[in-house]
Formats: structure tokens, C-alpha cells, sequence
């Protein structure tokens, strides 16, 4: 499409050590077109960050990597395997770890259990191990000490670094984040924040949904700029913070920045 800018965007190129590929995808509900011709890929390692106004189609767009949306058009292929048919996304699935806005721990567990669930249930780990991982991944979140407390007993940062460790048990090869500090009061905002950028510093591949700015211009190696269901621009953060392109990036930014 001739209004996209997409600098260092190769599309299938195996040399290129795609991840993710996300090509022509249109999704609606109903008579609302959410996302329009949609295509981005995600070299392994790659942190992507994808901004723009509340309705542009972020968050769906990364529930349909997910499967949590399903797409009703184009073709969305991880780690070489389509996603479009249910039967092979059941399996690519489980390399994907995602984080939400609200931190949907289960409230009737421990903080350790909430991390332990997923390994037992779903990869047959045994106690012991699913056990000394959890520990493990709750000690890379800064959180270790809080194991045996309750979710309600943590503060809403907390819950958010519970989450982010919860969906790490499952050793994904790609973390999708959707807003994760939004419901979060802001002097919490930071700690979440430093965790993820832990993470991406360890090599991690992540798409994060955000509009924290300040976040994409440090760890984002490309911004994605959204409206309206569509993929107006994707640059390097360099260049898309300094030189946007489109006139609707250059608005967005325009008032995101000065408040």
C-alpha cells in the first residue's frame, strides 16, 4: 500500500530469521472493518512496538497472532507453521506468551501455584520442576519473595510482574503485551516497565502494545503506527519519534508527547 512506510521490512525471507509473519490480514466484527490489509514481520530476537489512537486495531491485532480473535482474511504464520487453520494453532500456540491489561491471576492461588498451573497442566511437568522454574522465573521478575502470597495481597504492579512470569513458564518463543501498564496506578507503571526491559535486553521476541513512549524509543528496534484497522508507518524509533512520516503519526505524536 502506498501510504505505508516500512523500513527493514522483509516479508518470508527465511535469511532474514522470521518469526512472525503477518500478511494481508482484514478481521471484522460485524459491518466494523478493525484491521484493513494488515502486514508486519518479526525477525526473531525483534522488539516491535505497535502505537496509536484507543479503536485503531492494536489489541486485535495482536489477539489474532494469538488466536484469541480469529482473522477473517490474509495469512498469519509463527515459526513457519499458518495459524489460520485451528488444528496447527492449538500447538504454535504454546510459543506465544501473552500479557494482558487486567492481570487475570487466578485470586483463589498462591502467586506460586498461578505460575506453576500452566506447566503442569499443559506440558505435564512434574511438581518439582514446574516448582524450581516458577522460583526461578518469580527471581527474574524481582518478585520471589511474594511466592506464597495470594493475588490480592500484591500491589497492582506486582500482579502485572506475577503475570509476565506466568506466561515465561510456558517458554514462549514470542511475548505479546497489550497495554500491561494501563490498569496500573503510576508510580507502578516503572516496575513493569524495568522488568520488560529485562526481558528484551535478554533477547526475547516481543510485541508490545503501548503508549508509553519512552519505553519504544529505548527498547523498540521498529514502531508500528496504527488507525483505523490500518498499518500506516512502521520505523525505526529513531526515525519515527524525530521524521514520522504520515500526517496521522506526526498528530499522534503531537499530543501524546506533550502531555
Amino acid at each position: 500500500m502506498a501510504d505505508i512506510w516500512s523500513a527493514a521490512m522483509p516479508l518470508n525471507d527465511p535469511a532474514a530469521g522470521i518469526l512472525l509473519s503477518i500478511e494481508g490480514v482484514h478481521k471484522w466484527f460485524g459491518s466494523f472493518h478493525a484491521l484493513d490489509d494488515c502486514s508486519l514481520s518479526v525477525n526473531r530476537g525483534e522488539k516491535i512496538v505497535i502505537c496509536g489512537p484507543s479503536g485503531s486495531g492494536k489489541s486485535t491485532l495482536i489477539r489474532c497472532i494469538n488466536r484469541i480473535e480469529e482473522h477473517d482474511a490474509g495469512c498469519i504464520v509463527f515459526n513457519g507453521t499458518p495459524i489460520d487453520d485451528s488444528r496447527l494453532a492449538v500447538q504454535a500456540r504454546k510459543g506465544i506468551g501473552m500479557v494482558f491489561q487486567q492481570f487475570n491471576l487466578f485470586p483463589h492461588l498462591s502467586v506460586l501455584d498461578n505460575v506453576m498451573l500452566a506447566p503442569t497442566l499443559v506440558k505435564k511437568q512434574s511438581p518439582a520442576a514446574a516448582r524450581e522454574q516458577a522460583m526461578a522465573l518469580l527471581d527474574r521478575v524481582h518478585i520471589a519473595e511474594q511466592a506464597l502470597k495470594m493475588p490480592g495481597q500484591l500491589s497492582g504492579g506486582q500482579q502485572q510482574r506475577v503475570a509476565i512470569a506466568r506466561a515465561l513458564a510456558m517458554q514462549p518463543q514470542l511475548m505479546l503485551f497489550d497495554e500491561p501498564t494501563s490498569a496500573l496506578d503510576p508510580e507502578m507503571v516503572g516496575e513493569v516497565l524495568d522488568t520488560m526491559q529485562d526481558l528484551a535486553s535478554d533477547g526475547m521476541t516481543m510485541i508490545v502494545v503501548t503508549h508509553e513512549m519512552g519505553f519504544a524509543r529505548k527498547v523498540a528496534d521498529r514502531v508500528v503506527f496504527m488507525e483505523a484497522g490500518r498499518i500506516l508507518e512502521i520505523q525505526p524509533p529513531e526515525k519515527f519519534f524525530v521524521q514520522p512520516q504520515s500526517e496521522r503519526s506526526r498528530a499522534f505524536l503531537g499530543k501524546i508527547l506533550t502531555h
